[in-house]
């Protein structure tokens, strides 16, 4: 057996597995030996599925082939499903005390995808108490150390998922998105991660299929190749989802780099000193853009000229009702309060009083917004700012209370006011990319989000081969931990 199975591209494990240069057995086995020495320091799966069970459906894998049928793609991969995905018969805790026991009877669509495609459940990815806040910890499990340096923050709410990744314990992984839930995580591990176009990937089940659209499932993955394959696999209509897309993706095999000799991109930055950023951010962030110029692409400064406040504002309109409403059946009972984790209770407390018309309002503001996306478009490409504002913060911090700029502390005045640079993706529906950037001064990652067109995800892909061919040095600095022989 190869003893470098974990670090594989996905679709070299594919390729192999197919070919039958290795079994499913193999693959699992060597999986889940490295998540037994790896994953007690790192805490980035949680519910982990019997060793037992999980080499009997690697085997089924292996006898299926053996009479000629593949399942798909992900045929015998090893896969941790995000804790806050409906999984059939493996415990989904939301992160939430709350809900520590419950084991869902039914898969989430997503899943049950990836699950056609041939993926075996191993467990659960660890994230943040009902998915809120850019860091992964909770009362059930803890939390998930950053691959990079263990004291510090992995991002979130997609932080298992993203360590799970870049210490090679999973070959890809799903994620989702509603405030950079996939954009920070994947730029603070050095991973990739895709938030598609809203509708590109529906989300069921669901209470409500019409106005809760600001959230998405999404792919992470170590390479662009993976990440477009998983993307197409998670993709597609969905009759129980009526606003999902029709329009489908190219196959990820087809896509071939993008030629960057006349691709204009504008670098939105930090708002032209709206967004405070951290030392150092930018500048990591404009030494990889660097690549892309050096190559041919017109990397153009620009401002984002809309009011950023008024985004803001129509932001906090639009969280309040979406997540007051997620959060509503388990206020139910007054006691559950003193269960619940005081960001939630903030949330769902400052939805009281906001009134329809107030609603509606937002999402005419919204509307505005969305239009003048559209126009940057006649002008540029591709839109481009940090996926975070901030380097990974020490672990043992809730959020960061300020962020510390050349210019001084600039105090945040709410618990996510810190990711508000990933905000304009989301509100625009748009499709957006955490591509690995590079390394600031402590060695901690920082990743570039770029957003293109509605439905350009395959442009978007396209650009990123480019941006993976150009950086190679930087994506071959892996964690320290990912190095290390688990065999």
């Amino acid at each position: 057996m190869n003893q470098d199975l974990t670090s594989w591209s996905a679709c070299a494990l594919s390729q192999a597995i197919h070919q039958k240069t290795v079994s499913c057995r193999e693959v699992m086995q060597a999986h889940l030996r490295r998540i037994a020495v790896l994953n007690p320091r790192f805490n980035a799966i949680v519910s982990l599925v019997d060793e037992s069970r999980l080499l009997a459906q690697a085997d089924e894998c292996d006898s299926e082939l053996a009479r000629g049928h593949s399942r798909g793609w992900m045929h015998g991969f090893p896969l941790a499903v995000k804790d806050l995905v409906l999984s059939q018969g493996v415990r989904t805790t939301l992160g939430s005390p709350l809900m520590a026991n419950f084991v869902p009877n039914q898969d989430s669509t997503t899943l049950a995808r990836m699950k056609a495609a041939g993926a075996i459940v191993i467990g659960k990815t660890n994230t943040p108490e009902f998915g809120l806040g850019s860091h992964t910890f909770n009362e059930v499990f803890g939390p998930t150390r950053n691959a990079y340096d263990p004291s510090r923050s992995a991002g979130g709410s997609s932080g298992g998922a993203a360590v799970a990744l870049a210490l090679d314990l999973v070959p890809v992984a799903d994620g989702s998105d509603f405030m950079g839930s996939l954009r920070n995580p994947a730029g603070w591990n050095h991973i990739y991660a895709m938030r598609p176009s809203q509708g590109r990937i529906p989300m069921e089940p669901a209470l409500d299929v019409w106005v809760s659209q600001l959230g998405t499932d999404g792919p992470m993955a170590r390479t662009v190749s993976d990440l477009a394959h998983l993307l197409c696999i998670q993709s597609g209509h969905s009759a129980q989802s009526p606003l999902s897309l029709t329009e489908g993706l190219p196959p990820a095999s087809s896509l071939t780099p993008l030629p960057l000799q006349g691709v204009k991109l504008g670098w939105l930055g930090n708002l032209e000193g709206y967004l405070p950023m951290e030392d150092g951010v930018l500048q990591t962030c404009e030494a990889s853009l660097k690549r892309l110029s050096d190559a041919g692409a017109t990397v153009q400064p620009m401002g984002l000229g809309h009011d950023p406040h008024r985004v803001w504002d129509c932001w906090l309109a639009w969280r309040k009702v979406l997540v007051a409403s997620r959060l509503a059946p388990f206020l139910l009972q007054p006691a559950n309060r003193e269960r619940m984790k005081p960001e939630a209770l903030w949330e769902a407390d400052q939805a009281q009083g906001l009134s329809a018309n107030d609603f509606l309002s937002a999402s005419v503001e919204r509307t505005r917004f969305y239009h003048h996306l559209l126009s940057l478009f006649d002008k540029v490409d591709f839109l481009v700012l940090p996926s975070a504002q901030v380097w990974p913060f020490p672990i043992e911090w809730r959020w960061p209370a300020s962020i510390r700029t050349a210019n001084g502390d600039v105090q945040m005045d709410t618990y996510h006011r810190w990711m508000e640079v990933v905000i304009y993706a989301t509100l625009g529906g748009l499709p957006a990319i955490s591509l690995p950037a590079g390394f600031g001064p402590q060695g901690l990652p920082m990743g570039l989000q770029v957003m293109a067109k509605p439905m350009a995800e395959a442009h978007l892909l396209r650009l990123a081969l480019a941006h993976e061919s150009l950086v190679t040095d930087v994506l071959n600095q892996k964690p320290q931990a990912a190095m290390i022989d688990v065999t």
